[in-house]
């Protein structure tokens, strides 16, 4: 996998990218609080896929809880594995780049997701708002001690679930399709970030390929990364934040919220 601050920022650039270049579609026209709303969720959501695995940035985010949660979604995706594999599928004990690293997946989440947010559970959207928040706070900032930070972590996070609270309109039928839709493309930026890693990422499960149902779509070797190495942190990395500050700034220009760049478009080709 690659690290949770690639994962996170490869969520904001993808839906800076999506809503910034989507003008004529109605994901291109949101509400600036709409768009800062999915730009979190999609950023925590593309962290997500990694809860099939213990070790990593996600299950660390909100300490035992997640950790349990981890440790259950790692069992299933496990047992997922062991029944669907073919005989050209390697044999393997553990769940990671399982269950959640497939696109059945992200239609299932982006389903979930939108469902909350059109039916403003009493309970569920704010426990929904605060876990992608937690992710994407966790992700960004990995370098806080798991431990030590947990107390920070949780109150920004519960600053930013208040703000998106405040600002999401409970019965917007366009606006809960845009947090599904979100949470789903944070779902793919993860699989994609995967995909260009030696492991490669069985996003297309359970579409049989060369005979295999966990088929582990990825370039060809020479293109792959190594996760944490040096393509990753000197190339990969700064070049996904340049691009995700850029583009951010791109979509909310469109949707009205930066008025002094009026007149200078961020798009030139527009």
């Amino acid at each position: 996998m690659s690290t949770g601050p690639t994962h996170a920022m490869s969520g904001l650039l993808t839906w800076a990218a999506v809503t910034a270049l989507a003008s004529s579609h109605p994901i291109g026209q949101l509400e600036p609080e709409t768009w800062i709303i999915g730009a979190v969720m999609c950023s925590g959501a593309a962290l997500l896929p990694d809860l099939d695995h213990p070790q990593s940035t996600v299950s660390r985010t909100f300490g035992p809880v997640t950790q349990g949660l981890s440790n259950g979604v790692n069992a299933l995706s496990g047992f997922v594995y062991r029944t669907t594999r073919t005989k050209r599928d390697p044999k393997r004990d553990g769940g990671h780049r399982g269950l959640t690293h497939t696109l059945v997946f992200a239609l299932v989440v982006t389903v979930l997701t939108t469902a909350v947010v059109q039916t403003s559970q009493h309970w569920a959207l704010p426990a929904v708002m605060f876990f992608f928040s937690g992710l994407a706070v966790r992700g960004l900032m990995h370098e806080w001690h798991p431990k030590r930070d947990a107390l920070l972590i949780t109150v920004v996070s519960f600053i930013l679930t208040v703000l998106c609270l405040r600002w999401i309109d409970r019965g917007d039928d366009m606006q809960a399709a845009a947090m599904g839709i979100a949470v789903g493309l944070g779902c793919v930026a993860h699989y994609l970030g995967d995909a260009i890693t030696e492991q490669g990422c069985p996003m297309l499960w359970p579409v049989p390929i060369g005979g295999k149902t966990w088929y582990p779509v990825a370039p060809p070797k020479p293109m792959r990364m190594q996760t944490g190495g040096k393509v990753e942190m000197t190339i990969i990395g700064p070049g996904l934040t340049v691009l995700a500050i850029w583009l951010s700034a791109a979509a909310l220009q469109q949707a009205g919220a930066l008025p002094f760049l009026f007149g200078v478009s961020l798009l030139p080709w527009r």
